[in-house]
């Protein structure tokens, strides 16, 4: 055996401390079985792991050093990506304006404390499927349990937090939005899955793999929630709302159009400016709100818009405004799906939020809105018999006790927001990471060359979300 040189007792030493206090961290002692690689890497070298370099062919030298050099860096994205943070684009409008379609965030995982891969063996920097091959870009072996390791801090009410969608655990590839679980509720399980030229195949997909979304935490495990008029209410105390809430408003002209330099300084988006008025299907919706007809028998321009209040306040100086009504929904379905609450999108509740430890009684209600809970989200078989009488597991059970604390998310620009009133509560293991830093912001609006680019959005923290 070669003598043992100075440089690699130093190496081996310093990767042994990182990889030592990494399995300390992840608390998972069978990891130690890893210094055995790095004892031959450094010490014994029994595998020739660079033998490539030792090749008299140059190009095969050249190609091999491109390979090893994209796999350490495979690896390590996939470790930072995995532990650290992760990029994350914002797809829709339901945080405006407090964060943009087209801001990109750096999303950091050491916040929540960043969870163990339930599919540790997937490609990196892609969340379930591959690009182009248009197939699955994890293997379902093997699949692990939940599993959080020590990070900053927990989730505060407030806070803006990136998550797994928890309906979409299960899929029907073509039509993804409405969730499987509100289609199943309009046109029934046979004929979704009867029908997969229209809604595709229906697959699962673990945690780490569903879709991420966005939104901001409202209602905190054990807190009791309530929505009256557009105002939330936690614990029977009003919240103040976020600085940037917005809701949608029906805004009335004497005919004359609102510019789009009136637009701009109102900060509404191309995508958010509908006129409603010369649409028949909104005429009845119009009268409803109680917008009159002209002496024409048609309404005057009428546009929807999503507003906050400080940009409300400005609408109402606009000379050629003549009336705002507040959007108000009567129709919308809401959680629990199929079931009756009474319940809407601008008054909702009360709901109590599952937390870790608590009972509850497995009456009617409870079964419709923690159904979904005790059967998907802990992995327990939930039947329901036609005597109204629950089993789990097989036995027959009078109250249920929560394994995981649960959140409620709602996302600011309240009209337009697909959230926990949609969809329900967010399980802990759900929980993926909180944004830090918006590091790109572009305006879809707008082109590169002229003010595509907010560049006074960039690098703001998210202590200023």
């Amino acid at each position: 055996m070669k003598k043992i040189e100075k440089r690699q007792w130093t190496g081996f030493a310093i990767w042994t401390v990182i990889y030592v206090l990494f399995t300390i961290w992840m608390g998972n002692p069978w990891l130690l079985f890893g210094l055995i690689v790095l004892v031959d890497i450094y010490l014994t070298k029994f595998i020739p792991w660079s033998a490539w370099k030792q090749s008299k062919n140059k190009r095969v030298r050249e190609m091999l050093e491109w390979v090893d050099d994209l796999l350490f860096a495979l690896v390590a994205v996939y470790l930072i990506n995995l532990f650290v943070f992760q990029n994350y684009q914002i797809p829709s409008s339901s945080l405006e304006k407090t964060l943009l379609v087209g801001d990109f965030l750096f999303v950091s995982k050491l916040s929540y404390g960043p969870r163990v891969p339930n599919t540790p063996l997937s490609f990196p920097l892609v969340q379930n499927t591959l690009p182009i091959l248009n197939c699955k870009s994890y293997l379902e072996w093997p699949l692990w349990g939940y599993k959080r390791v020590a990070g900053f801090g927990t989730v505060k009410r407030n806070d803006i937090v990136v998550f797994n969608f928890p309906a979409g655990d299960t899929v029907a590839l073509r039509m993804q939005n409405p969730d499987y679980y509100y289609l199943v509720s309009q046109f029934g399980r046979e004929t979704i899955h009867a029908h997969p030229e229209v809604y595709g195949e229906v697959i699962y997909r673990p945690v780490d793999k569903r879709e991420n979304y966005v939104k901001r935490c409202v209602g905190l495990p054990g807190d009791t929630l309530l929505i009256s008029d557009n105002q939330l209410y936690i614990n029977g105390e009003k919240m103040q709302n976020p600085e940037n809430m917005q809701l949608n408003y029906y805004i009335e002209t004497n005919g004359s159009p609102l510019t789009d330099p009136q637009f701009n300084a109102l900060g509404v988006s191309k995508a958010d400016r509908r006129i409603v008025s010369g649409d028949a299907n909104s005429r009845a919706l119009l009268e409803y709100l109680g917008f009159d007809v002209n002496a024409n028998g048609q309404f005057n321009l009428i546009y929807s818009v999503p507003l906050t209040a400080k940009a409300l306040e400005a609408v109402k100086k606009i000379p050629s405004v003549k009336k705002i009504v507040v959007d108000r929904d009567e129709w919308s379905a809401v959680y629990p799906v199929g079931y009756r609450t009474g319940w809407m999108r601008d008054n909702y509740g009360p709901v109590w939020i599952p937390k870790k430890g608590a009972t509850i009684e497995l009456n009617e209600f409870n079964l419709a809105l923690y159904g979904r809970c005790i059967g998907n989200y802990e992995n327990n078989t939930l039947q329901i018999l036609p005597n109204g009488k629950a089993l789990i597991n097989g036995k027959e059970e009078t109250s249920y006790t929560f394994k995981y604390d649960y959140y409620f998310m709602m996302g600011d620009n309240r009209h337009n927001s697909a959230d926990s009133r949609s969809w329900g509560f967010v399980p802990e293991d759900h929980v993926v990471g909180k944004p830090l830093l918006i590091w790109l912001s572009i305006d879809k609006d707008k082109s590169l060359l002229n003010g595509g680019i907010r560049w006074n959005r960039m690098f703001k923290s998210g202590n200023k979300f």
